[in-house]
């Protein structure tokens, strides 16, 4: 399976959900590390910190594939 059809391939439900958690991780650690207010420098690094797990964890779900139903949908439900 190439990068093309793993990526068309269906997700299943757990890592769907488990990438929505990521990006809202990283969405919110974003906002809170280019704050225009003054924060905590030790906010602000692990903000820095959550941002990338965030990504890390919305791209490797993003990746995850259900290979026992590929035709059917898959974990879709």
């Amino acid at each position: 399976m190439n990068i093309v059809q793993r990526m068309n391939a269906p997700t299943p439900r757990f890592f769907k959900k488990l990438r929505n958690i990521g990006l809202a991780l990283a969405g919110i650690s974003t906002a809170i590390a280019s704050s225009p207010v003054v924060l905590p420098a030790l906010l602000v690094t692990i903000a820095g910190y959550a941002a990338v797990a965030g990504g890390v964890i919305g791209a490797v779900s993003q990746l995850a594939t259900d290979t026992e139903h590929p035709k059917n949908g898959g974990g879709d439900g």
